[in-house]
């Protein structure tokens, strides 16, 4: 793994994160964009996110991008946002999560499956 800053990654993770905030005040009511496409969209924030600062293998990246999602996914079955001390509504709250859903990892498989088409044809 090499360490060096990529403006082009950083500045995409930029755009998906004022995108996902968007998506989370403005969008908020249009329930397929909220539930779904938010979802679909934080697997593609956390690569290029990663990607801004290290280099590695795009398909191990991708793979362990799933692995912490459905990680995070199944804290969420376990109320880990509460146990944690955080109150509904607060920042951390929504950004942990508060319920789990097979359809969010299935986003979460989406937004991984998209990655890796893009990874296979920037090649």
């Amino acid at each position: 793994m090499s360490v060096q800053f990529n403006y082009r990654y950083g500045i995409a993770a930029i755009l998906i994160f004022l995108v996902e905030v968007l998506i989370a005040t403005v969008l908020k009511d249009i329930f397929f964009i909220r539930a779904y496409l938010g979802d679909v969209l934080v697997v593609m924030l956390l690569y290029a996110f990663v990607r801004s600062f290290a280099w590695m293998d795009e398909a191990r990246l991708i793979l362990g991008i799933f692995i912490f999602s459905c990680m995070i996914e199944t804290a969420q079955y376990f109320n880990i946002a509460e146990r944690l001390g955080f109150r509904p509504g607060s920042i951390m709250y929504t950004v942990i999560g508060n319920s789990f859903s097979w359809i969010d990892i299935a986003c979460y498989a989406a937004g991984c499956i998209i990655l890796y088409g893009f990874v296979g044809l920037k090649r």
